[in-house]
């Protein structure tokens, strides 16, 4: 009796204890940047360099506007309530520099440029930010298997429309395996 009294007590501790540490040891994946709300990613050791300071990963952005400079291209990222394909999979946005301000690649449309129409009041002319989630910031990270092929895709049409242009070459852009920083082999297939 004295054993399953205690027994009973540790579980019921250590479900308490998990239920309230799990959220606070997981780490943030996104961080909203103004003035649209989209979500850059912290996990990306390229996008989001470990300051060494505050040992936090702090976005190489601090805003994403029409005019804003990409220090390198593309860049990502994410809007958590965009069209979702099949089996709820959302398909990142790629930024680039264009000739006349910052370029997104959707995979419905192609190259446009930001921001889209949708994000601007018609009357006002000012940004209207995405409404984020409380807990956005813990939200998943894209799938690798279906969003690997939007790189070289992105490039390939970013090259093509805009390479010779601005003087751009395929060794400039950073590929999948830059901005994830590993890069994704699928032996015998995709798993």
């Amino acid at each position: 009796m004295f054993k399953k009294k205690y027994l009973f007590l540790i579980i019921t501790f250590s479900i308490i204890i998990g239920l309230f540490l799990t959220p606070v040891t997981q780490a943030q994946n996104w961080q909203a940047i103004p003035p649209y709300n989209i979500l850059w990613p912290l996990w990306s050791p390229t996008l989001s360099p470990v300051n060494p300071l505050t040992g936090v990963p702090t976005p190489i952005l601090s805003e994403l506007t029409s005019n804003t400079i990409l220090p390198m291209q593309p860049v990502m990222g994410w809007n958590p309530n965009s069209f979702s394909w099949p089996m709820s999979i959302t398909m990142p946005w790629l930024f680039y520099n264009g000739p006349t301000g910052v370029q997104f690649f959707d995979v419905l449309y192609g190259l446009n440029p930001w921001p889209p129409p949708s994000f601007i009041d018609p009357v006002a002319g000012t940004p209207i930010p995405i409404t984020l989630a409380p807990d956005y910031t813990f939200s998943p990270l894209p799938d690798l298997k279906e969003t690997q092929y939007i790189f070289e895709l992105a490039n390939l049409y970013y090259l093509t429309v805009y390479g010779a242009m601005l003087g751009v070459t395929p060794g400039s852009l950073l590929s999948f395996a830059d901005i994830w920083g590993t890069p994704i082999f699928f032996a015998g297939g995709i798993p």
